[in-house]
């Protein structure tokens, strides 16, 4: 049964890659652009260049459109992560310490969903994997590295 489930994983973490790249991208075009709600709910978008907010905006939808796409997947992820980091930290924590206390949640399950992809990448289905084959391609063989001894 392992054998089968771990066989299974790049597409599982590509699955995952792209649903949490989605999610985060449509709450960036939600803030910026006002469509799906708008930001808050409210209809309306977020002005420009105000801080946090603004800001927070612009990298949900750019670094949730890199996670959506696998291109770049590691950094973006880490931009990402770094983002909701800061906003759990800097505007959830300040009303309490649990998240669920503080409404904090959200901010806190993409923080650490970004991470993961931090470590694991794009999986199946990323553009990264069809960029890496293209530049491997192109380069010549690379020679055979042997592990380090001490």
């Amino acid at each position: 049964m392992s054998a089968r489930l771990n066989s299974a994983q790049p597409y599982a973490v590509g699955a995952f890659r792209i649903v949490v790249g989605l999610l985060f991208t449509v709450h960036g075009a939600a803030s910026l652009f006002g469509v799906l709600g708008g930001a808050s709910g409210t209809g309306g978008t977020i002005p420009a260049g105000t801080w946090p907010g603004w800001y927070a905006a612009v990298i949900q939808l750019v670094a949730g459109g890199l996670v959506l796409l696998g291109l770049g997947t590691r950094g973006a992820a880490l931009i990402a992560s770094g983002s909701m980091a800061f906003a759990y930290f800097d505007i959830h924590q300040q009303s309490a310490l649990w998240p669920i206390q503080n409404g904090g949640e959200l901010s806190v399950l993409f923080c650490w969903a970004f991470f993961l992809l931090v470590f694991t990448g794009s999986g199946a289905f990323g553009l990264d994997r069809v960029v890496g084959r293209r530049t491997a391609a192109g380069s010549e063989p690379a020679a055979e590295q042997s592990p380090v001894t001490v």
